[in-house]
This record gives C-alpha cells, structure tokens and sequence, in this order.
C-alpha cells in the first residue's frame, strides 16, 4: 500500500521518452543534456539518464550535481545557471561544464580551476531576446569570448547558448535560432576555430527537430520536462508527439474526508491564508473529497490558467486548495469514492518540480529495467 501522498515513478516509460526523444535528436545530429533539476536530481530517474547514453546530465543546483557526482553518474555533468560567486570552487569541483554569462564569475572560475588543477568546460551564454540569462551585445560577448580563449588557462570555451521561453515566454522560431548560430559564427572568427556546441534551448526548442526547421549548426538541446511528463508541447502548444508517455509520473493522494457539503462557503468572506480573496460559484449541494495534499507539497495550485495537479478520473475536478488540503468536487463521479481511496493525477512541471523536492511525498519506483 505505501504512504500517501506519493508520486510513483515509471522507470521503463521514463527510459522509453528518453530513448523516443534521443533517437529523434540523433537524426538531426544533436546531442541532450537530460536536466533532472525538476525532480531534484532523483537518483533512480537519473541511473536511467545515465544509462541512455545522453551527451550530458544537468542541473541548476551545485549541491545537486555533487550528489551525482558521489553517486558515481558518469555522464559528464552540466551546470545550468550561471553560479554564485559563493559556490564557484563546488561548479569546478562537480560540474564538467557550465552555462556562463557574468565575467566576474567567468574570471573566479578560472581561478579555481587553476587550483583544482583542472581545465572547466563553459558554454557562454546569449540573450538573444528573451531576457533572462545571457550577455546581449554581440561585441560584448566576443570580447568575452576572446578573453577566455587567449587569458583564462582554467577554461575551455566549448560552446555558445541561448535560454528562450523560460522567463520572456519567447518562441523559439528559427529565424531567433539562426541568430544564435550567426553569434556562433562570429565566436568562431574571433577565437580562430570551431565550437563544439551550440546549445539552442530547452524543451521549447523541440518542435524545430520535430517540424525539420532547426537550424543545420544547432547541435545541442537541454532537455527536461519532454522527457519527465511529455505535456508541455503536446498540450499547451498542439505538438502531436505520440512518441511520448504522458504518464511516466503519477501523483497519488489518498482521501481523508466524505461529506455533502455547500458549494459556496457561508458567512461574511475574508482574505484567505494566501492573501487571496476567493469567489465561488453556488452549485447547489456537492458532494466533496478532502485529500491529504495541498499547496505545501506540489506549489501553488494553478499553472497558468489550470490546475498544477490534473485528475485522470474525468468526472472530478479539483475546487480549491489550502496549504495541507485539496478538495474536490465528486459530485458526478461514476466511481464509489469511499475515505481511503486513492486519487491519481498527472502533472504540470511546476508540481513535479515541488513535489520532488519534499521529503514528505513518498517517491515509488514501478518497472525497474
């Protein structure tokens, strides 16, 4: 039976999305990082990672990279957000290579690879619009460029990259990809030869492989979420990608409370415990499932204009949700719920990304390869 709340981990599907997608980058001549920053660099999800063969293994988190590293991944290790001053010696020590885009911090890294006797591996970053990471000016990053390749023994520039989506919400159309390419290009004159990769986004990149439009010297992808939940694309943007399971992951709470009950609450209302001023329909008498889940484990309860958390039972739906509760409206379920039954949900990133961070959500494997 297990403890609830849990999310159970299907390794054979996760190995298959992994693979699925892999073959389709191959064709292409492009290479993943398989970032597992959004289930916390869950050891048993990145052995699967680690066996498929992928150029690289990502995070955002130094600490989480040093766990991989102790736990013998053998994958090269990829860092993926610029580091903190404060952290750069761990990058050195743990990561093989990172995304950079601040010169203080490129110059503290050389330093500490001289230390560690090492040569560290950067991927130096373009913000070719969307406005998160990355330097903007084309002559400022060649200055760069030029500066780590002929100053900076530590490091070996192996690549330029971009991040498009994630904070600017920008497409990443192939005329945005080709500048990516085009600031390559320049790189290369500057520092007299070619760049191992250009690393031309994350998992908003992967239509251009899928629809052929990906610029011919794109050659590298950070991929996380395709992989983990198989939604993002399929969903929100209308990829068709039957190539994927949807339901690798699968987040199970278990109910706690039956009761018919008002659909709207009674009495004066007032803030709520988020400092939100809820407003709810009156349908009549519903009849309502507590579960033994809420906004402390998977995050804020919507992603965008949906709930975080989707029930696979079509016939529910989720009404609101408190820190340690999530109710539910069962009125027109088919199903006999009873106190103690399990409700299954998918998952949006941002739930997936919280609920592998708790040690309070239980974590069971299924399918072992």
């Amino acid at each position: 039976m297990g403890m609830y709340p849990q999310v159970e981990v299907n390794l054979s599907k996760l190995a298959e999305n992994i693979k699925e997608t892999k073959k389709r980058t191959d064709a292409c001549g492009i290479v993943i990082a398989g970032v597992v920053k959004g289930v916390w660099a869950d050891l048993e999800i990145t052995r699967i990672y680690d066996a498929a063969g992928l150029a690289h293994i990502a995070s955002s988190r130094v600490e989480q990279l040093a766990k991989l590293k102790q736990a013998g991944v053998t994958t090269p290790l990829l860092m993926v957000r610029t580091p903190m001053t404060c952290e750069v010696e761990e990058v050195v020590r743990f990561a093989d290579i990172s995304l950079q885009s601040e010169m203080q911090v490129i110059a503290e890294m050389n330093t500490a690879a001289l230390e560690q006797h090492k040569v560290h591996d950067i991927i130096l970053m373009k913000d070719i619009g969307d406005l998160r990471e990355g330097i903007f000016q084309l002559d400022e990053l060649t200055c760069a460029a030029q500066t780590i390749e002929n100053d900076m023994p530590g490091l070996r520039l192996v690549g330029i990259g971009t991040n498009l989506g994630c904070y600017g919400a920008l497409d990443p159309t192939p005329s945005k990809l080709s500048e990516l390419v085009e600031t390559a290009k320049a790189v290369e004159e500057i520092i007299g030869r070619e760049l191992t990769y250009i690393s031309g986004g994350a998992t908003s990149s992967v239509p251009r492989v899928l629809d052929g439009t990906m610029p011919a010297r794109i050659n590298h992808l950070r991929i996380g979420e395709l992989m983990l939940l198989g939604r993002d694309q399929q969903v929100l943007r209308g990829y068709d990608m039957p190539f994927l399971n949807t339901d690798a992951l699968t987040l199970k709470a278990q109910i706690i409370e039956l009761k018919e009950k008002p659909s709207r609450p009674q009495g004066d209302s007032v803030l709520d415990s988020f400092g939100n001023r809820p407003v709810f329909e009156d349908k009549g008498m519903m009849k309502r499932a507590l579960l033994a889940i809420g906004q402390a484990d998977y995050g804020a309860l919507l992603y965008g204009d949906t709930p975080a958390i989707i029930p696979r039972d079509p016939d529910i739906e989720i009404i609101s949700a408190s820190s340690d509760h999530t109710i539910m409206d069962i009125t027109k379920a088919k199903r006999d719920y009873k106190v103690g039954d399990i409700i299954e949900f998918d998952l949006w990133y941002t739930a997936m990304l919280h609920l592998f961070s708790k040690e309070s959500v239980a974590k069971v494997y299924i399918n072992r390869l």
